[in-house]
């Protein structure tokens, strides 16, 4: 199971393949050679973590990141900087523009999956949902949310969700056996309130139900009413 979406932006084909090649097997993975071009991408596709060079065509890394950060619907997308820029001043430029790390060219495969664990470990422990810091354990039917782990448990087995697919799980429990409409969806675990931009969650609540129904054509926790939003029962 795939841990998320990781979005690659680099101009050096040869390092953008390498990456690519050694976490396809627990991401997917998105390439992009452009800032604009890289921007833009985030903005559709949401990814879980973006790796970003700094020296780009288009705009430089320090500009994709500023454009990041200041658009509600990818504020909070972790991102590691990738650059051959070793001075101190331009680290600590990408850190206060909002980056979670830096790594400086050339580097090791074996650092950059370190670098991502532990930042995507640091986002999983801030995301939780403060209205659930009480309910360490809650349980759904079959199904079990550890809060405090960031797990979740069928019939006792961890299902690997997405940091998104656990936030949007959190969200749907907090208003159990309540109708939740799109927009608010959206802006709780995006971050914005358009219902315009809905294809990205309804994407998502596919992939959740896949995960944690016996039949998602016939599911049992998950519903949608149509036109509206969606529930989770148990």
């Amino acid at each position: 199971m795939k841990r998320g979406k990781v979005l690659i932006v680099d101009d050096e084909i040869n390092i953008t393949e390498l990456i690519a090649v050694n976490l396809e097997e627990e991401f997917d993975v998105i390439i992009c050679y452009n800032g604009l071009e890289a921007v833009d991408i985030a903005s559709k596709e949401i990814p879980d973590i973006i790796l970003l060079d700094i020296m780009l065509p288009g705009i430089d890394g320090f500009e994709v990141c500023r454009k990041i950060r200041n658009n509600k619907s990818t504020s909070e997308i972790p991102i590691i900087m990738l650059t051959v820029k070793r001075e101190e001043k331009d680290k600590v430029q990408g850190l206060k523009l909002g980056a979670d790390d830096y790594i400086t060219k050339p580097f090791s495969i074996n650092e950059l999956l370190a670098r991502i664990d532990a930042v995507l470990r640091r986002v999983a422990s801030k995301s939780h949902i403060d209205e659930n810091r009480n309910n360490d354990i809650i349980q759904i039917g079959d199904i079990e949310i550890d809060n405090n782990k960031y797990e979740v448990k069928k019939k006792g087995i961890i299902i690997e969700l997405t940091l998104r697919e656990f936030k949007l799980l959190q969200t749907l429990i907090k208003h159990k056996g309540q109708l939740v409409s799109r927009e608010v969806l959206l802006k709780e675990v995006w971050g914005y309130n358009n219902a315009g931009d809905s294809r990205t969650l309804d994407v998502h609540i596919r992939k959740l139900r896949k995960k944690l129904e016996d039949n998602d054509k016939f599911p049992q926790y998950i519903e949608t009413v149509r036109g509206l939003g969606y529930m989770i029962k148990g």
